[in-house]
């Protein structure tokens, strides 16, 4: 059930006002969350259903095993049962067929001809979310090992929390530490938790529909799926293309989610922060995908070590772990990992330049400006490698650059309005997206029924006649 079409208005329309029909009975209200979003996930493909269930419980299990122990091997324990099953499923699932196919490769290297059995792992289907719900379970069940969290003895919040529809399939990844204390508190809904749901909505369908889709199948996929008949000016525009599709396309997602959430009284994580207004790399990351990126930062480089270390390629080796990782965490391909390394080296660089920090205000201008213009194009850059679906196309890319030919029969003026309006409204104060919003919050009711009317016909007009998947949904 995708977020740009008409059966999730009236799924969540149903959802939204069924819940707050309930909302001073908390225990009936969360079975009703529970229960949709369980149907949510359902409508993609309801035999994956026992798989998220069976995670809930283990997970919970082994939460509740650790806060019980009382030795530290009992819970250690119980922390390798809660993580191993987690990565278990996740590796099986996941990187399966990649892990045979990349033996089948390391073995045609040494000289061996044929091919491994691969049996079910052909057959089975990619779990829709399960990347994201395992990073939820796999943080519960550390933060309950190192004590930052109690265990949750209700089984109920803690699989509303794993399987809340809004964030389900692609995020943010939403810590428990984060979501299960609004599960104690009273459902309350103010005016301006309503005006900050439904705007952020509009603008997540704003950027899918009118930018992210238009683009992508106007330019991006030609290029990327024909690189050979396009010109170079077309293919550079291609590259600048997927990379203001992708951040529309995955912001646009979250601020639905994060909206979503906020109408059904919730607070999840913010995932963007005008990530192309980065001055390096180490900023870029504190702005883009800012839940993953936080994550791996708390689970896995400070697990290993982080930064306090005696030596300091300790620490680029952690940082390059974790890149690598955060990579292949895209997706079970040498591509997706390549690209993690991009990141590591740059990541690499900054530290050893000491640019981590933003320029303080007595800093040059120009100095912030080029920085910014420099992160841009070595994330473009980056993106090639992560939207090709092989090491080949993505050099195909590349030389098509060296052509130097400059027709741009290709390249529609639609095309080009659509990424002006799109970089435009990235690149804008973000003080302009408050006032829409507070100037939806104090209009009328009959002028916001106007508005999300005349909204809905528009992008209906618009949108394209076949509904486009949101990218992350594959990861």
């Amino acid at each position: 059930m995708y977020f740009n079409t008409v059966g999730y208005i009236y799924f969540f329309g149903l959802v939204f006002f069924a819940s707050w029909l309930l909302r001073n009975r908390l225990a009936f209200r969360h079975l009703l969350l529970f229960a949709s979003s369980l149907f949510f996930y359902s409508v993609w493909n309801p035999s994956y259903l026992p798989l998220i269930l069976g995670s809930v419980l283990l997970t919970w299990e082994s939460g509740r095993r650790i806060s019980r122990a009382t030795s530290e091997r009992t819970r250690k324990f119980w922390l390798l049962v809660g993580v191993s099953g987690s990565l278990g499923v996740l590796g099986f699932f996941k990187y399966g067929t990649f892990t045979v196919s990349s033996l089948e490769m390391f073995l045609s290297w040494l000289g061996w001809e044929g091919h491994l059995e691969l049996g079910i792992l052909r057959k089975l289907a990619l779990p829709v979310g399960i990347s994201f719900y395992v990073f939820q379970t796999l943080s519960y069940t550390i933060d309950v090992y190192r004590k930052k969290l109690e265990h949750e003895r209700s089984l109920l919040d803690y699989a509303l929390y794993v399987s809340f529809f809004p964030q389900l399939v692609a995020g943010p990844i939403v810590r428990a530490t984060d979501f299960l204390p609004q599960l104690k508190r009273p459902a309350i809904l103010t005016d301006e938790q309503y005006a900050f749901g439904v705007t952020l909505i509009l603008f997540g369908l704003f950027k899918k529909v009118v930018i992210a889709d238009y683009i992508a199948l106007n330019l991006v996929e030609r290029v990327f799926d024909a690189p050979r008949m396009m010109s170079s000016l077309e293919v550079i525009a291609g590259i600048y293309g997927y990379t203001l599709q992708i951040y529309c396309d995955f912001s646009a997602y979250s601020d639905i989610a994060i909206g979503s959430a906020a109408l059904l009284g919730f607070t999840l994580t913010k995932n963007f922060d005008s990530p192309f207004k980065s001055r390096n790399l180490s900023e870029f990351w504190k702005r883009w995908h800012i839940s993953l990126s936080s994550w791996l930062r708390d689970y896995l480089y400070i697990s290993m070590g982080g930064s306090r270390n005696d030596r300091p390629w300790k620490t680029h080796r952690n940082l390059m772990i974790t890149m690598l990782l955060g990579g292949l965490w895209h997706g079970p391909s040498w591509n997706f990992v390549f690209w993690g390394f991009l990141h590591g080296l740059g990541l690499l660089v900054t530290h050893l330049l000491g640019v981590r920090r933003a320029p303080s205000e007595g800093q040059s201008r120009w100095r912030g400006l080029l920085g910014i213009l420099f992160t841009f194009h070595f994330v473009v850059f980056a993106f090639i490698f992560f939207r090709a679906p092989t090491f080949d196309r993505a050099w195909l890319v590349l030389s098509q650059l060296g052509e130097l030919t400059f027709t741009a029969k290709n390249l529609p003026f639609t095309v080009l309005l659509a990424m002006a309006t799109g970089f435009a409204l990235h690149f804008s104060p973000d003080s302009w997206g408050e006032l829409v919003k507070k100037g939806f919050q104090r209009a009328p009711s009959y002028v916001q029924v106007a508005i999300l009317t005349g909204f809905a016909l528009a992008l209906q007009k618009v949108a394209t006649s076949d509904v486009v998947p949101f990218i992350y949904f594959q990861f």
